[in-house]
């Protein structure tokens, strides 16, 4: 009987570092949007790669187009914090190859600040949450996003200040 214990140790390192670079190339896609990084964040999709934001009342389209859409949209909110979690990831095959694909599932929570406020404790605060769905496909070039999706669950925004009334 062969020993195959060398095999599935390799096997199971294989994923290991698959899975770290799958977290690793999540966590890139928060900081580029947190910090308003166009460039870095098309680089993370596949040369056919889409964003679909329409859940949270954005557009769906090739990376290229998203990211000239996010760059308008995310000068309202100069502060962003993407918390990215609870990640499940799922490897699969490609033409027949084991681990050619990842899709990953992670709630988040994303308190944004409006731009205009001086930044005090009274600066209203946007705040959303939901679900990312990410399918990511191997490349030469490590993994890359071939689609992300959001799927926003809930929102708090600002109220406006009432002032109390005369009397």
């Amino acid at each position: 009987m062969a020993n195959t214990e060398p095999m599935t140790q390799r096997v199971e390192l294989a994923t290991v570092m698959d899975r770290l670079a799958v977290d690793g190339l999540i966590t890139d896609y928060a900081v580029a949007v947190d910090d308003g990084d166009w460039e870095a964040y098309r680089g993370l999709f596949t040369s056919d790669g889409r964003a679909d934001y329409r859940s949270a009342g954005g557009i769906e389209g090739d990376a290229k187009e998203v990211a000239e859409w996010l760059t308008q949209t995310m000068e309202l909110f100069p502060m962003r914090q993407h918390l990215i979690v609870n990640r499940q990831v799922r490897f699969g095959p490609l033409e027949h190859d084991t681990g050619d694909t990842a899709q990953v599932r992670a709630d988040y929570v994303n308190p944004m600040r409006f731009a205009g406020h001086d930044g005090g404790d009274t600066t209203p605060d946007f705040v959303c949450g939901g679900r990312y769905d990410f399918a990511l496909v191997r490349t030469d070039s490590g993994w890359r996003l071939r689609s992300v999706v959001v799927d926003e669950k809930w929102r708090r925004a600002p109220q406006a200040r009432q002032e109390p009334a005369a009397t």
